[in-house]
């Protein structure tokens, strides 16, 4: 038996500020996205490297506030990359851990929060 990779669904309420958030500051890509008709919630998926996020406007998918730890292989490059941009909403830094890992954690405008952290296993 195989199980294989994660894909969470996080709340989001503005495709505006999703795409800000994800693609603009994180530097995710958008792989597709769905909506039932037009006007309706949006579904999209965005990605960055093997990291799949899929992002809901439908409230009944999933609650805001969620948590998730991304593993990221050079995560003072990412925190170079984060900071050259300037982003009015965040300015996260790097935290060493008690336990051995370096954090950068950030929270999207609806709650989430993604820590991304150099660790072997999370």
């Amino acid at each position: 038996m195989h199980f294989d990779q994660t894909t969470p669904i996080l709340r989001s309420f503005n495709e505006a500020k999703a795409r800000e958030f994800y693609v603009d500051f994180l530097g995710f890509k958008v792989d597709w996205e769905h909506r039932f008709e037009p006007g309706l919630p949006l579904y999209m998926q965005v990605s960055r490297g093997s990291c799949v996020l899929h992002l809901s406007e439908h409230h009944g998918d999933c609650c805001p506030g969620a948590g998730m730890r991304i593993r990221v292989s050079d995560i003072d490059a990412f925190h170079a990359e984060l900071s050259a941009k300037h982003y009015g909403h965040a300015r996260p830094g790097i935290q060493d851990t008690p336990w051995g890992s370096r954090d950068l954690s950030v929270t999207d405008p609806f709650g989430n929060r993604l820590t991304f952290t150099n660790a072997v296993s999370t």
